[in-house]
């Protein structure tokens, strides 16, 4: 069954009302399960984790028909992803239904100077989700998984939502969109500059979707999930521009075999 991104990809593509042409151009034929050229397909190399977080895309009008979307990765990796196209005028009631799950805990991913002091949070809380006081990080006992402690019914699972296109369309989806005006913003400091290599980014700080849900993902306890994500970045970094400078893939790569190593026992 096609995942979330996949089904959200395919009813943009039937409300458009001309092709969508995708760096290469009218001739560029590309396999619908990874959005490359089919000479340097993913699909073979896609992989997916159990996790006990889950992911929301909230996507901009076209991102995703790009096949530099990153957020096609997470649907690929975490069972558990939901993605909605966004507009400034409604809000998809399936979002809104999601938001009021009570299994979930939402939690809004993005930086802290855009947010209300109030808000803002830097870690998991161990019960239902509500905005912290500035600077507060929230963690769990070691050896339990967030959200739970021993002896108690387990707390709503985190969903941590991201605003999937470019930082000037995230930057208006967070301003502009009602909906998650409550939701507390968890603002992630990493101490490392995004690897992602398919777009231009003004600032080293800032993340593609892949690599932000990966630093969720690590931050709610899901190593192995994350890890699996990061080295899928990089595979599909390798295939793309391959496949943009005319060379053939490389399966013996060390992106690849940083991926199979995550597949081996032990």
């Amino acid at each position: 069954m096609p995942h979330a991104v996949a089904r959200l990809r395919a009813d943009r593509l039937a409300r458009s009302t001309k092709p969508f042409l995708a760096r290469g151009g009218a001739k560029g034929e590309r396999c619908t399960g990874c959005r490359l050229l089919p000479s340097h397909c993913l699909c073979a190399w896609r992989t997916s984790v159990p996790t006990r977080a889950g992911v929301c895309l909230l996507m901009a009008d076209t991102e995703p028909l790009k096949p530099s979307n990153t957020g096609w990765l997470v649907a690929d990796v975490v069972p558990d992803t939901f993605a909605f196209g966004w507009t400034r005028t409604a809000t998809d009631p399936g979002l809104t239904a999601l938001l009021q799950d009570p299994q979930w805990q939402p939690l809004l991913v993005f930086p802290q100077a855009y947010a209300a002091p109030a808000r803002v949070v830097h870690g998991l809380e161990t019960g239902p989700a509500t905005a912290g006081t500035p600077g507060t990080r929230l963690v769990t006992p070691p050896g339990t998984l967030p959200g739970t402690l021993p002896g108690t019914t387990p707390a709503p699972r985190p969903l941590f939502i991201l605003l999937d296109g470019t930082w000037a369309e995230a930057r208006k989806m967070f301003r502009k969109s009602p909906a998650l005006d409550q939701l507390p913003v968890l603002s992630l400091q990493p101490d490392q500059i995004s690897r992602y290599r398919l777009r231009r980014a003004r600032c080293g700080d800032h993340f593609c979707t892949s690599e932000v849900a990966a630093l969720c993902l690590e931050l709610a306890g899901d190593h192995r999930a994350a890890a699996v994500l990061q080295a899928c970045l990089d595979v599909f970094t390798h295939h793309y521009l391959q496949a943009r400078n005319q060379l053939a893939v490389d399966p013996q790569s060390p992106a690849h075999q940083r991926l199979l190593a995550l597949h081996r026992p032990g």
